[in-house]
């Protein structure tokens, strides 16, 4: 989006007294965006919201100041979140704390309920304690398996970590984890925030 498009954008959502939101993803394999879209067309069938949904890879094409709340979703590849998304956080800490916020991370793991939540989910965990930002809003999603799509490493780790965590290791697997009311509940959450 340039300069004049944000400008225009800006103004619209002034005068009609819409909340601009952004949401920053970080997806590998399309999950993490799917969640983004869901919680994009459920916040917007709200009046006076609007969302912006932005890759971690092109949010530095956007003046971040414009935008009244900020939400940042993230997949999990092999125990770490992106490394663009920690140092977009890091960059960028002294404005997310100055607005309403949340971070939300997307794994395979979390399809356990004992490992569903941001209080006991590993990740999240050991995430939160590498960044200096404190979210004010935490949650976790599952993610999802399609082994047809992975390529040939890709599909044989993780098919190691599903023996592992005793998940499915048939190679033609497809199985979607992602509790979709939780994520519409976030969403409202989202809106919701101050």
């Amino acid at each position: 989006m340039g300069l004049q498009s944000q400008l225009r954008l800006r103004n619209y959502l002034t005068i009609t007294n819409m909340t601009n939101i952004l949401i920053i993803y970080s997806s590998t394999d399309g999950q993490t965006h799917k969640i983004c879209q869901r919680l994009q067309t459920h916040i917007e069938l709200h009046q006076e919201q609007h969302v912006t949904l932005v890759s971690i890879d092109k949010v530095s094409e956007l003046n971040l100041t414009q935008f009244d709340k900020i939400v940042i979703g993230a997949s999990i590849r092999y125990g770490h979140h992106s490394p663009l998304v920690i140092a977009f956080i890091e960059k960028n800490k002294t404005l997310l704390d100055s607005k309403p916020n949340a971070f939300f991370s997307v794994s395979l793991v979390a399809r356990k309920p004992e490992k569903s939540t941001p209080e006991n989910n590993p990740y999240l965990k050991k995430f939160i304690k590498r960044i200096a930002w404190k979210p004010k809003e935490l949650r976790v999603f599952a993610g999802n398996i399609d082994y047809p799509s992975y390529s040939f490493l890709d599909r044989s780790i993780i098919r190691l970590i599903m023996w592992i965590t005793k998940g499915p290791t048939n190679p033609l697997t497809v199985v979607e984890y992602t509790d979709w009311h939780q994520v519409e509940l976030f969403a409202q959450l989202i809106i919701d925030m101050k």
